[in-house]
């Protein structure tokens, strides 16, 4: 049985369940500060005998196994989350193991092994909300080098009618600083869900998500391209990304039919808690198999 965290920015989705993705229990529990939000996230758990625990948590963390600072969250614009060491307070609760990646990570997992890319060794997960981020399983595996991917932060031509400054605290006009849901909130003085009619908005949605995607396509080739979050609930941005991609792209790639590369998450709203079960699974192989981090050692 394992125990599994989605930690995002405004809530903890927390469940019990299997590898299959199969949930027993599960609890929504707002995020505060540590203090409190930890505590109801132990007392949950606690009602359970866990095997391991899988955490897929807002970022940026420290997924490096072999640093010191691993399972921290560093630099999130979350104040009161900096440098709480997330991995260590869950390991003083429960001695099991524990998986812990970021949250787009572990939807992109969950998307692999039992969602829209299910069957494929590859896919790019990208969530368009609070903010936006990625993460990719190149060759069956999720991408890690220095640190994880920060695909939201990557730079984007402006539109040329586009005069919004821009609203990501680090770089301003970055891809969540112009199409983040708080950037079309800010932009046109409503919320998109108030939006929906206004098709100017959603094509210059589409117009920078498909620069971002372009980038990712070239550089990391993947095998299908799964969007979710908030923002892309509203559909018909999908049409606008799929227009502009075509666009940039010029035909230097043959590109797949795009209804079907493009895709909505096949696990909806539980990609990322499947993808903490998974995780959870990992870490009890990989300490069956003896590898350990640091931290174990």
């Amino acid at each position: 049985m394992y125990g599994a965290i989605e930690a995002g920015g405004t809530k903890f989705v927390c469940a019990v369940g299997d590898e299959s993705g199969t949930i027993i229990d599960r609890v929504k529990i707002p995020t505060t500060v540590p203090e409190e939000t930890m505590a109801e996230v132990i007392a949950f758990f606690k009602k359970y005998e866990l095997d391991a625990i899988g955490i897929g948590s807002f970022g940026p963390v420290d997924v490096n196994p072999e640093s010191e600072t691993y399972g921290m969250i560093t630099s999130t614009p979350k104040l009161a989350w900096r440098h709480f060491p997330f991995v260590q307070a869950m390991k003083d609760a429960f001695p099991v193991p524990i998986g812990f990646n970021t949250d787009v990570n572990a939807a992109a997992l969950g998307e692999a092994v039992h969602g829209a890319a299910k069957g494929l060794d590859s896919c790019l997960y990208i969530t368009v909300g609070t903010g936006i981020g990625a993460g990719a399983v190149v060759q069956g595996r999720l991408l890690q080098g220095l640190s994880h991917p920060e695909m939201g932060h990557i730079l984007v031509r402006r539109h040329p009618d586009d005069e919004y400054q821009g609203k990501c605290p680090y770089h301003g006009d970055c891809l969540e600083g112009l199409a983040a849901g708080p950037a079309i909130e800010e932009r046109w003085g409503e919320k998109g869900i108030n939006l929906v009619d206004r098709m100017e908005v959603w094509d210059l949605e589409g117009y920078y998500i498909a620069q971002a995607l372009m980038q990712y396509i070239l550089i990391l080739s993947p095998k299908r391209i799964i969007l979710g979050g908030g923002v892309m609930n509203q559909k018909q941005v999908f049409s606008s990304i799929n227009k502009y991609l075509q666009e940039f792209i010029s035909g230097y790639v043959t590109l797949p039919n795009l209804t079907e590369y493009i895709v909505s998450p096949g696990l909806g709203d539980n990609a990322g808690i499947t993808g903490s079960l998974l995780l959870a699974h990992q870490a009890l192989r990989d300490k069956g198999t003896g590898s350990l981090s640091r931290r174990d050692k």
